[in-house]
């Protein structure tokens, strides 16, 4: 998936948000905004509480790692969530996206998905898979607003949200 991340560009820009690699000068807002128990109970792989070294770890592991392509949300200067690909080898690549509570319901999530998926579908992928618990209806919205339909359901096997109820839904980007 290393080929794919590559071909992905390094910074997007939609009516109202940047996206570019999250840095360091950011981990302060991640660390503030991640540290949030209605922001966390949404996200599989997100420690609570959470720290500056979470951040810290995010930007430097995560981020530039061969399995993600991360881009953070920058409005009027200020990271305000993160938008992303799980890269998952052969299986279609997996959007995933948290907002900090103050941005939700205001379309930024919807707007910065949007502009990854082009540039997805730019970079030769054919098709996009996502989930969201059973009961994230915002998510699960969000995601039909892209275009994604529900394949099925699942049980969380993994993370924070081991357990829980899970939709299961893709984008066919060949059309």
């Amino acid at each position: 998936m290393t080929a794919f991340k590559h071909r992905l560009p390094a910074t997007l820009s939609t009516a109202r948000l940047v996206l570019t690699a999250p840095k360091m000068a950011h981990a302060a807002a991640i660390a503030e905004l991640c540290n949030n128990a209605n922001v966390h109970k949404w996200i599989a792989r997100l420690p609570f509480p959470y720290g500056l070294e979470d951040a810290r770890f995010f930007i430097e592991q995560i981020v530039p790692s061969d399995e993600e392509a991360c881009y953070g949300l920058i409005l009027d200067g200020a990271l305000i969530g993160v938008v992303g690909l799980h890269l998952l080898g052969d299986e279609p690549a997996e959007l995933g996206y948290w907002l900090g509570e103050p941005y939700w319901g205001h379309g930024y999530a919807t707007e910065a998905a949007q502009a990854l998926i082009a540039a997805a579908r730019s970079a030769g992928a054919t098709a996009l898979g996502s989930r969201a618990r059973t009961t994230n209806m915002a998510s699960r919205n969000v995601l039909r607003k892209l275009g994604f339909v529900e394949t099925g359901k699942i049980i969380e096997t993994d993370g924070n949200l081991e357990g829980q109820d899970m939709v299961l839904m893709s984008l066919d980007l060949t059309r």
